[in-house]
C-alpha cells in the first residue's frame, strides 16, 4: 500500500521538530526518524491504528507515538497521512475534510 503525506502533515512535522530542536537537535532528529519509521509500518498493518475520537469515521485512524498522534485515512490502495498533532490537541474538521 502506498503512503501519501499531505502538505499539512509535512508542515506539522517540520514545526514540531524545530520546536524539539530548540532544546535538543539530536532528540528532534530521533523523533522525526521514529515518526517516519512508524508510518512505514502501517503500510502492512493499515487497520492497526486507533479510532480518532473527534470523528465518527472508520477510515480516519491514528497512531499514538509518545505525546503525538499521526492521523491518517485508509483508502483502498493508499494511506494518506493527514496531520500530526500533540495528544492534547483536538483535531479540527478541516484537517481531515479537505485532505
Amino acid at each position: 500500500m502506498k503512503i501519501q503525506w499531505s502538505p499539512l502533515s509535512i508542515d506539522r512535522i517540520s514545526e514540531i521538530s524545530a520546536y524539539i530542536a530548540r532544546d535538543s537537535p539530536n532528540a528532534a532528529e530521533r523523533w522525526v526518524h521514529t515518526i517516519f519509521d512508524r508510518v512505514e509500518q502501517i503500510q502492512d498493518f493499515s487497520e492497526s491504528g486507533q479510532p480518532v475520537p473527534e470523528t465518527n469515521r472508520k477510515d480516519i485512524q491514528q497512531l499514538i507515538i509518545a505525546n503525538y498522534r499521526i492521523i491518517y485515512r485508509v483508502e483502498p490502495k493508499m494511506i494518506s497521512i493527514l496531520t500530526v498533532r500533540h495528544c492534547r490537541q483536538i483535531l479540527p474538521d478541516e484537517d481531515f475534510d479537505h485532505a
